[in-house]
């Protein structure tokens, strides 16, 4: 196994979609899977995007995925890793089922303990993913770029997970106190100041990978587009502006004016969009927003940004994340889908790429390892 490389040895799904029990293992090299569509090559990738913190590449919850032929049987993942420190086991599935019912909640093993959350996995293996139904990120509302970003900011920063998730609580809590109509200025203060702390975390965090990323994207060369990232909100502004603790204090008093005044618009980071712009001198597109530009313009943008990322973890925690590259070839031309598996052989990144044409991944020889998939059966 090539030095620095963190990949998947062997991976085990236990009634996880259409696979009521799956073991398979791997070297270290990139995984090309090909079948017919339905035949259960996206499930795949799935299992292994819940390896990573959050409900995976289809924002499944967690108890949907079970396979319908073992309803009874609560799902699970389990991968041995190669890592330049050794092996290492991950596991996680869902919770034991009570009452005859299972919850929606997820556990999570590593090398056999029980881990308190899911960022415990985001410490151990960066995941990130490309999937056909993202190819509207741009022109879908700013939560699906929050996501996108947030995943970006896992895979290099493991604590993001936590801090968002924190942040979404306390907010839910602070949601259900309004709806509740309580009026004890207390619980709100105790919210406020959980929200101010952790939204702004957030925020910082978000807008120093976006820093990260516009270096990278800079100094990029091939047939992929460069591009300017930024972030727009108000928390956003005040961290260009000011010192952490000032943009605490600023959110923590707007929330106060939204509980007392309702045509206060409510701040926040889940409140910030991601913009884009397309990037490529001498091009028609340069200097558009990514909402304007063609499709194979937006999906060029997005494998150059995933990219990107890749490379920014590579140099930063001495490895690639894994990459799943669902119909990979989709909106690609010949160029750049050549530029893509060249870029991912060179970041010697176990990226898991699918297609229904054998003939696509051609050019990459001996250089993957081949799946095929038929009606749920899996031939190496």
């Amino acid at each position: 196994m090539p030095g620095g490389a963190v990949t998947i040895g062997r991976l085990v799904l236990t009634a996880f979609r259409n696979y009521p029990d799956l073991r398979l293992a791997f070297d270290q090299r990139p995984v090309v899977i090909t079948g017919a569509n339905g035949a259960g090559k996206t499930n795949l990738l799935e299992a292994i995007s819940f390896l990573a913190p959050g409900r995976g590449l289809r924002g499944a919850r967690a108890a949907a995925v079970t396979c319908q032929a073992t309803p009874s049987q609560p799902w699970a993942v389990a991968a041995h890793l190669f890592t330049p420190d050794g092996p290492v086991d991950l596991g996680t599935g869902l919770a034991p089922a009570t009452h005859g019912t299972f919850s929606d909640k997820r556990v999570v093993h590593i090398d056999g303990l029980a881990q308190r959350g899911q960022a415990a996995l985001a410490r151990r293996l960066g995941v990130v993913w490309l999937t056909p139904a993202m190819d509207r990120l741009f022109a879908d509302g700013p939560a699906s770029r929050r996501k996108f970003l947030d995943r970006l900011t896992v895979a290099l920063d493991p604590d993001h997970a936590g801090r968002t998730a924190a942040y979404d609580r306390a907010l839910r809590q602070r949601a259900r106190l309004v709806r509740d109509n309580v009026r004890d200025p207390t619980w709100f203060a105790a919210l406020h100041d959980t929200l101010a702390r952790y939204g702004v975390a957030v925020a910082a965090a978000r807008s120093h990978m976006v820093e990260r990323l516009n270096r990278a994207l800079a100094d990029a060369a091939g047939p992929f587009p460069s591009a300017d990232l930024g972030l727009t909100g108000e928390v956003d502004g005040w961290l260009a502006a000011m010192p952490a603790v000032d943009a605490e204090d600023r959110l923590r008093q707007a929330l106060d004016r939204a509980r007392s005044d309702p045509a206060a618009a409510e701040a926040g980071p889940h409140r910030s969009d991601l913009e884009v712009i397309f990037r490529r001198p001498g091009h028609a597109s340069d200097g558009q927003p990514a909402q304007l530009c063609s499709t194979g313009e937006q999906k060029a943008l997005l494998v150059a940004i995933v990219l990107a990322q890749a490379r920014l973890q590579a140099a930063a925690r001495g490895h690639a994340p894994i990459l799943l590259l669902d119909e990979v070839a989709a909106h690609l031309d010949v160029d750049r889908r050549e530029a893509l598996f060249d870029a991912v052989l060179a970041l010697r990144a176990q990226a898991w790429m699918t297609g229904t044409d054998a003939g696509v991944f051609a050019g990459l020889s001996g250089a993957v390892q081949r799946l095929c998939v038929a009606a749920g059966t899996v031939h190496v």
